[in-house]
Formats: structure tokens, sequence, C-alpha cells
């Protein structure tokens, strides 16, 4: 993209990535696009009626964003198999990572999903998931991990984003720092996981480290509280865990985001996210359902960078690394 089109307003808008109602082409999604600058659009069930269908509202999202002169838009969705898999037949249908033992399986998995994703235009998934759920831990996530030990689900895990990327999707490794050992679900509760730094390092951590030596595209916070990593914020919102732990301690330069700002899990109003988020470096937030949330994050995050030059660049960082993602995976 030229940078003499850069403007804050799409500053502003990269920084974001949306849901919407519809199957097809429609006002929203040119408020999203036109209006916002949004980074990138999340397809979820209510999206997706055929392959067909899918498909032709990819590239009318493509050809709008082309038109207005703003970069390609990522176009994301959950496909990691099993229970959390929003394309459903005629699209392939996996049972899942507990059903992943082997590499070869983890290849044929990711070889598949990448193609069919890539045929209806959709060039990012948000996947895999590299949560750890330990022995005699009731986990939130067992029916969405790899079964094994922290080698185990990198070594399955990596491989899922080796062929993702290689086929020409991006993959989301979620959700960091782990939270395989937590019961509660942060789409209902706030989990708070009571773990020292150190043990996560040698366990949860592990497959994250590994994922960024393999050059994942993108990682989502998970929006479980930590405290004595950070004894006031979640993850998603957290200074010391998306910058100082996962940009300086572990050296990840791609893109960070947030899972949905939309869970019950964040509590805090949408001034207060946007504050967090762009304090601590995080490239986008996700806000996956339609309402006055998408408008009122965008008009915080433009404000917030008009009036406050050390976020301003943080801000560059951020459009730069978007901007280099979208060049190696949607411009060639």
């Amino acid at each position: 993209m030229d940078k003499n089109k850069i403007t804050q307003k799409l500053m502003a808008g990269q920084r974001l990535m949306l849901g919407f109602d519809g199957m097809e082409f429609n006002n929203e999604l040119k408020h999203i696009i036109n209006d916002i600058n949004a980074s990138g659009i999340i397809l979820f069930a209510r999206n997706i009626e055929s392959p067909e269908q899918v498909s032709c509202l990819c590239s009318d999202c493509q050809t709008y964003a082309g038109a207005r002169g703003l970069p390609p838009l990522f176009i994301a969705i959950d496909q990691e198999g099993g229970a959390v898999a929003r394309l459903k037949e005629p699209f392939t249908v996996f049972k899942g990572n507990p059903f992943i033992d082997t590499v070869e399986d983890a290849r044929t998995f990711a070889s598949i999903t990448a193609h069919e994703l890539a045929q209806v235009g959709i060039n990012m998934n948000f996947a895999p998931v590299l949560d750890i759920a330990p022995k005699g831990v009731d986990s939130i996530m067992k029916d969405r991990v790899f079964k094994g030990d922290a080698k185990t689900i990198s070594r399955l895990g990596t491989q899922i984003i080796l062929t993702l990327q290689e086929k020409g999707i991006m993959a989301v490794a979620k959700h960091f720092p782990g939270i395989g050992r937590t019961i509660k679900d942060s789409h209902f509760h706030l989990p708070v996981l009571d773990i020292d730094l150190e043990s996560l390092i040698q366990s949860d951590m592990v497959p994250f480290v590994d994922a960024k030596n393999q050059g994942v595209a993108g990682i989502m916070l998970s929006h479980i509280l930590y405290p004595q990593l950070d004894y006031h914020w979640q993850a998603s919102l957290s200074p010391f865990i998306a910058n100082d732990l996962l940009r300086n301690q572990m050296g990840y330069d791609g893109l960070v985001m947030t899972d949905d700002l939309d869970m019950k899990a964040i509590e805090h109003d949408m001034e207060t996210c946007i504050q967090q988020i762009l304090t601590s470096g995080i490239d986008m937030a996700l806000i996956c359902h339609k309402g006055p949330g998408i408008d009122k994050a965008f008009h915080e995050i433009l404000g917030r960078l008009n009036r406050d030059e050390n976020l301003y660049l943080m801000g560059k960082k951020s459009l730069e690394r978007i901007l280099r993602v979208k060049k190696k995976y949607l411009q060639g």
C-alpha cells in the first residue's frame, strides 16, 4: 500500500477485526470496510450457507476494499475441527484435535482445510489451539486440545501451522499464555489461573515458543486472569503478558490479537479495553458481534492516537506489522 495514503483513520481501523450479521455483502459490511477501515472480518455459522455463498461474500468484500483504495482484508474463521468448526458439510468434517495423534494426521487436516478455505476466499484460520489440558484437570478445553504433553502438542501444532501457511492460510495460535488448566468458560465467566510464570514457561508456553519459531502469523491472547503475572488485567488486556512476556521475552514480532471482546470475561467498558490494548501494544482487537461497541472502539482508538504521541508511535509499529503480514499473504 502507498505509504502516502496512510491516515490516522486507517491506523485506527486496521486495529479491529470485526464480526457482522448476514450472508451477503450488505450495508453493515460497507460500514465496517469503508467507514471504519477494519483490518478484517470474522465469519461465524450465521454468515455461512454454502461454499458458493461464502466465496461470493468474501470476493465482494475484497473487491469493495480494493475499490476504496484499502489494503486487502483478513477474512478469518474458527476452523479447528471437532467442537469448533464453523464450516459444515459439504466442507470436510474433522473430529478435532483430540483425534489428531500423528504428524501425518495434523498434515492431512491442515492441508485439506487450507485448500477448502482458500477455495472460498478465507485467508486466516484461528487455529491451532495450543493449550495443554493436564491429566486430572477437568479442563474447559478438553474437547479442543491435542492429547499429550507440551512436546507432543508442539509437534502436532507446529505441523498444522507449517502446512496452513505453506498453502497460503495464516495460522493463529491460541490462547496465550495457555488456558488448558482452567475449568471455567471465558464466554461466561472470568477464569482465574493462579500459576507462577516459571511453571507456564516450563509447560504451557512451550508450544507457543515453538509456534513463534515456526513463524506463526498470529497469536491470540486469552481472557484469563493470571494473578501471579498481572494482578489487575486479563492476558488480553495486560501490558506485562502481551508486551513484556510475549513481545520482549519471547521475541514474537507477528500479529498479536485479543480474543472476542464481547465475551463475559471482559467486564470493562470499551474505553478501558481500548486503553489497555493500545498501551499493551496489541495489534488487533476482536469484536465478533454487531453492536455499538464496534463504533465506540474505533472512535476511542482514533481519539487516543490523536491525543497521545506514544500510543501513536506504538500504533505505527502495529500498522507496520499488519501491513507486512498482508503483503506477505495477500499481495504476493
